[in-house]
């Protein structure tokens, strides 16, 4: 019998109830027996949404979460997560009884087996999950969550179309509570959420990414993003129309011939999906770096590498010292310092919003083949991004440093467009279409910019045929070895326009 199953026995019989009868289902949910509405009409089995006693479900999990760290204390082993999970159903149970004892003895009638169920789960869910949320967030509909404010909730669909969506708390109050509990519980990241660290950035298990404010907005506001693609491949964006057998072709190319790429986008693009799919060209037995301010990547959970090895930024909390940082900080600067130790093949730095254009550099110059993102509106204007971001870090970063150091360090920008596309069949109907619009070729240019761009492929305007995506315009004659690595090359000859082509 493992300690927690020995702490466990203090609460009963936890199979007495049909919640947890069975081993709870994956973090996709598809089989999860919960509550899962789209929106407020509909229900399951059991109190609905708008039925369920929330007041009771947030009490509950408050005494669960009291008794459970109680006895994590008292036992002097360290149980995982998994035998604190196995430990907290047990708590749940007994707090449901009593719970139900309570309202007997108040005169009210016992409770059915169903309502036990939903009651016990919601209390698991808000104690080991996403509370209100994951039903949402285990939705295969749903690809964003949109809060602003607890009863303000819009659920952004995989066919861009929105629709209302349940409260999620009974007060802004209690959305911050439950958020600052949720940044706290874990053992291994857990963030800072309050007056004096008013945003949050959080991976959720699953792939999800969460991104809170409070305090500095009217409302709490929250926007969850569900990574639904998780395992892709440059083959399936070409099946979904996101670019053309010959763009895949080049890229893949690129990728294998040790090409630094930076993918481009507007928020919601896909850019996190295309890198995936990016990554699944690197030979599988290449040791990869992964440097992430929260995991998205998720490359050392999909098994197609056998070396991956992870790292995750850590803000710090409390007061800063002399040094100007905060206690605990980890940055991705360190951790790519460190990484040098791990003899990796590739080095691929995350997301870029700031201060990790000196990592992402720094991995480029240190090898070759890394790949990372950033927000833009095209190709050209991410270059200009970039350099804006690098010089952030201080005055000693001048303009002509920053553009030298990109022309030199990266290779393609890769941009990424999305727009709905709005039918009438029925009804109003839409759905979104991601699309590779640009790959431009960086290499050191005249003084005044500090760079050169050459559009290998572009999109004309819509009058000449761009829902085929992104055509061959010009390609640096550098680019054509690319051929040994697999790139179409003439396939893309054929696709150059008239009097571009040699």
């Amino acid at each position: 019998m493992t300690e927690a199953a020995k702490l466990g026995t203090a609460y009963g019989d936890i199979t007495r109830l049909p919640v947890f009868a069975e081993p709870a289902a994956n973090v996709d949910g598809a089989d999860r027996n919960v509550v899962r509405p789209i929106h407020a009409g509909a229900t399951a089995d059991g109190p609905s949404a708008r039925e369920m006693d929330w007041t009771l479900v947030t009490a509950l999990r408050a005494q669960a979460s009291e008794q459970l760290s109680q006895s994590v204390a008292a036992d002097r082993t360290r149980l995982d997560r998994a035998a604190q999970e196995e430990l907290g159903r047990a708590v749940v149970l007994d707090l449901v009884d009593a719970a139900m004892a309570e309202a007997v003895n108040a005169g009210e009638s016992a409770w059915s087996p169903q309502r036990q169920r939903v009651i016990a789960q919601a209390v698991f869910d808000a104690l080991f999950r996403l509370g209100r949320l994951q039903p949402l967030v285990d939705d295969d509909r749903v690809e964003n969550i949109i809060i602003a404010g607890f009863d303000h909730v819009l659920l952004e669909l995989v066919d861009g179309s929105l629709v209302d969506g349940p409260r999620v708390a009974e007060s802004d109050e209690e959305l911050i509570d439950f958020l600052v509990f949720l940044a706290s519980r874990s053992e291994v990241n857990a963030r800072s959420f309050s007056q004096a660290q008013p945003r949050l950035h959080l991976r959720l298990d699953g792939g999800s990414r969460l991104a809170a404010a409070a305090w500095v907005t009217p409302r709490p506001s929250v926007v969850i993003r569900r990574h639904r693609l998780m395992h892709v491949t440059l083959e399936d964006l070409v099946e979904r129309g996101a670019m053309t057998p010959v763009v895949a072709s080049f890229l893949r190319a690129a990728v294998r011939a040790r090409k630094s790429i930076v993918v481009s986008g507007e928020q919601g693009a896909g850019k996190t999906t295309l890198v995936r799919a990016l990554c699944a060209e690197i030979d599988p037995l290449e040791a990869i770096g992964t440097f992430e301010t929260e995991y998205e990547l998720h490359l050392h959970e999909l098994g197609r590498h056998k070396i991956v090895h992870p790292w995750e930024a850590r803000p710090g909390s409390g007061e800063r010292g002399p040094d100007g940082r905060q206690a605990g900080e980890f940055t991705l600067d360190e951790a790519l310092v460190d990484s040098f130790r791990f003899n990796l093949s590739r080095q691929i730095v995350g997301e870029v919003r700031g201060r990790e254009i000196w990592a992402m550099i720094k991995a480029m110059e240190s090898g070759t083949g890394s790949i990372s993102t950033t927000h833009s509106t095209d190709a050209v204007a991410a270059v200009r991004k970039l350099v804006t971001c690098a010089m952030e870090a201080g005055a000693h970063v001048t303009h002509e440093l920053a553009t030298s150091k990109l022309a030199a360090t990266v290779d393609l920008i890769v941009h990424l467009t999305m727009d709905s596309i709005h039918t009438v069949q029925g009804g109003d109907h839409s759905r979104r279409r991601r699309r590779v619009t640009e790959v431009v070729a960086v290499a050191p240019g005249e003084r005044a910019t500090g760079y050169a761009t050459t559009h290998v492929f572009r999109t004309d305007s819509p009058e000449s045929g761009s829902s085929a995506g992104a055509l061959p315009g010009v390609l640096p004659d550098d680019y054509r070895a690319l051929a040994e690595h697999g790139f179409d090359l003439a396939g893309y000859l054929a696709g150059q326009p008239t009097g571009v082509r040699p």
